[in-house]
Formats: C-alpha cells, structure tokens, sequence
C-alpha cells in the first residue's frame, strides 16, 4: 500500500513542489483539507479531502476539519505496537507517515494596524497545533514538517535512504514542531493577556564565541516564526559575527533608520556613533563620517543608507572595518571588498524596521519600555532666543538632534555640514560630556550646532559652547532654571531651539 501524507498549510510556499515530488518519486497518497485541497487538484495532483477521507464534512465554519480519530489514530500509532495496528485495522484507519502543517498566521494578524479581538481570536489555529504535537509526539514512526524550508531536506533524506527518513531527521523536524507550537501559543497568550503578562520566545540561530567577554556565554536567538531584521540579514563575506558585532550593528541601524531621504553614513564604536554625516552621495556621506574622527573609526561597525558602490568600497578598503552593512551590493563593490575577506560585509533591505519594545534584564525580572521611535517634529519645537534660525540653520539642528538620540547620555553632538564633529557619550555630568565634544570639535566648532540630550540644569555650559564658537543649541528644556540657559543665550548670540522630547539612554 502506498505511504500516506497529510498537508494542512496556511503558508504554501514550495507546496506544489513538495507533492509532486511526494507522488511521483516516491509514491506517495496525499490527503488534504480546505484550500490546501484546492491548491493540490487545481496543480493537477491526486488529493483525497479530508472531510471524505474521515467521512465528516468540516463544520463550525471551518473550525474543526482535522481533529478526528482517523487523522490522530493514523498519526499516533506506534508501529511496533500490535495493539496500535490492530487499532488501526479495526477502525480502517491508515497510518500517516508524514504530516505537513504550518499555523493560521496569528501574528501577522495582530500586528496589523486596528485589528479586532475577533479577528485576532479566528487566526487561532486548532487542528494545526494539535497535528503537529500528535506527529512530534510519536516522531519515532512518522516524520513532520512546519516550515517550507525543511521541504528540499527532507526529500533528499528519502532520496539518500532508500525513501525513508533517518531517525535523526525525524527527531530534529518534532524538535521545530514543538518549537513552532510553542512560540505560536506564547504570541497568544501575550496578546490576550496585554500588560499582565510579558512573554519573550526565541528560536536559536546560532552559539556566539562569546559574549561582551571571552568568559561570557553567548546565543544569538529569533524572535518569530519568520526571520526578521539581523535574522533576515545576508552576510556576503567575513567572519561570523560576535555578540558585541551584533550589538553594535543593532546601535549603527537605529541612526542611520533617522535617515531616508538623504545619503547617510555612521560609523559605530561601542555603540556610540565616532562619525555620522550626510552626503550628496553615499561615498561622500561615508568619508565625511569617517574623517570626522578617523582615529575612533578604526575597527568600527559601519551603516550606509544606500547601496555600497565601488567608490564606497574602494573608501571603505582603507582602513580597519569590524562590519558594514547597506541595503544592497552591486558586484564590483563585493569584488572591491572582497580584498578586505575578515571585514564582515551585510545587505539588510529594510534597515528601518526594528522593535517596538526594549527589554532589559534585572535581577528577579525584567523591564519592557516602549522603543524610543517618536519622529523629530521641527514644527513642534520653540524658539526661546530672540535670533530666530535660517532654514539651514534648522536643518542643522534637526540632523545633531537625531544623531544626540543615539548617543549614551549625559550626550551631547556637535555637528556642521551635516556631519558630527564632536561627541560626548556617557558621562556622568554634562558639563563633561560638552567639554569632550568641544574639545574633539575644536576650531570646528566655531559657528557649528550643539544638541543635548537631556536640559540644561545651569547656565555655565551655554557660556562654555559660546566661548569655543557654537552659534545653536537644540535641547528638550524643562529645568526649573531653563530662563538662565536662555538668558545667558541671548547675551551671547545664540540662538536656542527646546524640543520639548528629551531622549535619555542608558
């Protein structure tokens, strides 16, 4: 008698292809339900419906289809059990010995702009999991597939096998079952318990070196059933990449997601951007970036807006590079690059996409915030001196308060020419961080822009910018002594801009 497959899939990429091969190579049956059925017949394939297969009509609107005795006694039966078989025999059930299933697209659906609770509830898949945990479950006898990735795997283990899957084959595929079932359930419930409960789920990609340390363990994990952002990243050449590569990249596209209309580059170090620049082409935005502060450059982790061109990779081959990543690499720039083979080179079509949240772990637990994705609004903002900016101007303080961001608090960025000339990360009084980027600005910073993250609490670092040249702040305000700022702004000709939207990070 011939083997027996069961396919129920809402994603039915390489479907058609899996059959056919499941029918004319190996002999396959093939039984179907809803539009996986329609799917197989209208390619011309033999399928069996389920709901004659089992002698019952799907009901309840397509809510039940497959939990039925002839689908789970077909899956579960162990075959080296007489007791199963004669279970089988006596109730003329076949046994199945592969289930191909993936789930209703529930987080898809969610994550649709105004969708209902009713219609996230009917993308909760029932006959779906319930297979797959049924055929996981007794991978001993029968092999199951959940992604379309697996397909070409699998059909080369019968090919290899003599038509069988190895064990080994099958005990990793119930392994992705379990692990699919479990990430679709906890998407579930997160929905539907909102801010009671926070539940965080990942599919391993990859075991790091190590951590920030050699000393430290480290694991790369998917969030989803489908690779998104660095999981759907393509490394084109160089060493894998390390925990603190990833990281850095994570920091390299948050800046450079500030820009889409204009060529941009950023060069990261430690997560804090050494140089960020705009240019009239994607060359010119790196170089500016990178003679902004050469030194700190080396070794950095580099983010271009635009597709690496030769004339970028001829100036990215100059120095020192951890990691570049673009949107795309025409041939010649990968061939240019291919001279440098450690630097790790990366295309990430959407590099503006990332999380809606930030997690970070504490002892006993962990906070969840809301990312800070708010979109700068000139519109929005005060001018509180009595010089008032040049449309250049405004540009100018909109590009150093994109990139202050980004930059580890106390921050403060001093830009000109729509590049970054200094930059103050983390320090622990502000006073020190404006120092630090006067002094790595210096004589540049005479008639350059100075942002800060977080207010002014005293007056002395607005006389600080004005005595080393600064001509305009940009700052969110909010100090009970922002009248001093001012005041001491206007005595010295500045012009100052309040945000109103301060943007601390730690």
């Amino acid at each position: 008698m011939a083997r027996l497959a069961l396919l129920s899939v809402s994603n039915k990429t390489g479907l058609i292809d899996l059959a056919r091969s499941l029918v004319e190579e190996f002999d396959f049956d093939l039984i179907s339900s809803g539009g996986t059925a329609q799917a197989l017949k209208d390619a011309g394939l033999p399928v069996t419906k389920v709901a004659d297969y089992t002698g019952s009509p799907e009901i309840l609107g397509g809510r039940v289809k497959t939990l039925h005795p002839r689908i789970h006694g077909g899956i579960l039966a162990r075959r080296d059990v007489p007791q199963d078989i004669t279970d089988l025999e006596n109730n003329q059930i076949r046994p199945i010995d592969l289930v191909v299933v993936n789930l209703y697209p529930f987080e898809e659906t969610i994550a649709k702009p105004g969708v209902t609770l009713l219609e996230a509830v009917e993308q909760i898949d029932i006959g779906g999991p319930a297979m797959l945990r049924a055929s996981s479950k007794n991978f001993a006898h029968l092999a199951v597939l959940c992604d379309p990735a697996q397909y070409g795997e699998y059909l080369e283990e019968l090919r290899q096998n003599n038509g069988v899957a190895s064990l080994e084959f099958r005990q990793k595929a119930a392994l992705k079952g379990f692990s699919h079932t479990a990430s679709y359930d906890r998407a579930i419930a997160s929905y539907l318990a909102e801010a009671q409960q926070y539940n965080l789920s990942g599919t391993q990609l990859q075991s790091l070196r190590y951590g920030e340390n050699p000393h430290q363990p480290a694991t790369w994990y998917q969030a989803g059933t489908t690779p998104t952002g660095w999981a759907a990243a393509s490394k084109l050449q160089g060493k894998e990449l390390s925990y603190n590569n990833l990281v850095d990249l994570e920091a390299a596209r948050q800046i450079i997601a500030e820009f889409t209309d204009t060529p941009a580059a950023t060069i990261i170090k430690h997560t804090n951007p050494c140089g960020t620049a705009l240019g009239s082409t994607i060359a010119e935005a790196y170089q500016k970036a990178f003679n902004a502060d050469s030194t700190s450059a080396f070794g950095g982790i580099v983010a271009l807006n635009r597709p690496i061109d030769a004339a970028t990779a001829s100036e990215l081959t100059k120095t020192f590079l951890e990691c570049v990543v673009a949107p795309s690499c025409d041939a010649e720039a990968q061939e240019i690059l291919g001279k440098k083979s450690n630097v790790r080179v990366l295309t990430l079509a959407d590099l503006s996409s990332g999380t809606k949240d930030t997690v970070k772990a504490i002892a006993g637990g962990f906070l969840v915030q809301a990312s800070d994705d708010i979109i700068a609004d000139t519109s929005q903002w005060q001018v509180v001196t009595e010089r008032q900016p040049t449309p250049d101007e405004l540009a100018e303080l909109l590009f150093a308060w994109k990139v202050c961001k980004h930059v580890k608090s106390n921050a403060i960025v001093v830009t000109s020419d729509r590049t970054t000339l200094g930059v103050g990360a983390g320090q622990m009084n502000r006073v020190g961080s404006v120092k630090i980027a006067l002094e790595q600005a210096g004589d540049k910073a005479k008639g350059a822009i100075l942002a800060s993250d977080g207010f002014f609490p005293f007056d002395d670092s607005v006389k600080t910018a004005a005595a080393a040249g600064i001509t305009a702040i940009v700052q969110p305000g909010g100090s009970l002594r922002d009248k001093d700022s001012i005041i001491a702004a206007n005595e010295l000709g500045l012009l100052m801009v309040l945000t109103g939207v301060r943007h601390f990070l730690h």
